[in-house]
């Protein structure tokens, strides 16, 4: 015999009758924290975004799932399509869901972090990515804070926000997911 809820209504019955639109639904990203390491030292790369919103800004690599994605496949061909690289293993680093993290809406991301061989990672910007840059990461337990170093920019995340002085630099909560993917690393 079949299971019946109190309305008493079967599992096959109920899911005919279930209206997927009663409840509002977020749309959901993958972003990816990758680093090169060179002995000890760590770089993080960075794409410039080449569209809105935060066009211009520094962002992780990242961008919206598929139909029939897991946010890890999400993350792998997000990836490839900013920066060109791939094959590399993939870490679940948290979800990020905090309300108006991203202008466009209800946006969540399942976040990721790799460590490669500077030798074996080649990037490239691709896609929507206007620009792909390698960042030196230092890190201060003592304050909490990430120093990353590209070029001519520095960019300072204190107790996961962002800090640069005189305007700010990365795009969405971008900054909370680099401490975190930081601290990780420090451990």
């Amino acid at each position: 015999m079949e299971a019946k809820d109190k309305n008493g209504l079967t599992e096959k019955e109920f899911l005919a009758a279930y209206d997927p639109d009663k409840y509002p639904k977020p749309s959901l990203t993958s972003d990816i924290a990758i680093f090169a390491r060179e002995g000890a030292a760590f770089r993080l790369l960075l794409i410039r975004r080449g569209g809105h919103p935060y066009l211009g800004c520094l962002a992780l690599p990242g961008g919206f799932a598929n139909a029939g994605e897991t946010t890890r496949e999400t993350a792998a061909r997000e990836l490839r399509e900013e920066t060109g690289v791939s094959g590399v293993e993939l870490k679940l680093l948290g979800v990020y869901s905090a309300p108006g993290r991203d202008p466009r809406g209800w946006v969540v991301s399942a976040a990721y972090y790799a460590v490669a061989d500077a030798s074996s990672v080649r990037a490239q910007a691709g896609d929507d990515a206007a620009d792909a840059v390698w960042f030196d990461v230092s890190y201060s337990t003592a304050s909490d804070t990430v120093t990353l170093r590209g070029g001519e920019e520095t960019i300072v995340i204190t107790a996961g926000k962002e800090t640069t002085e005189p305007e700010r630099r990365l795009a969405f909560d971008h900054a909370e997911m680099i401490a975190d993917a930081v601290r990780r690393l420090a451990k």
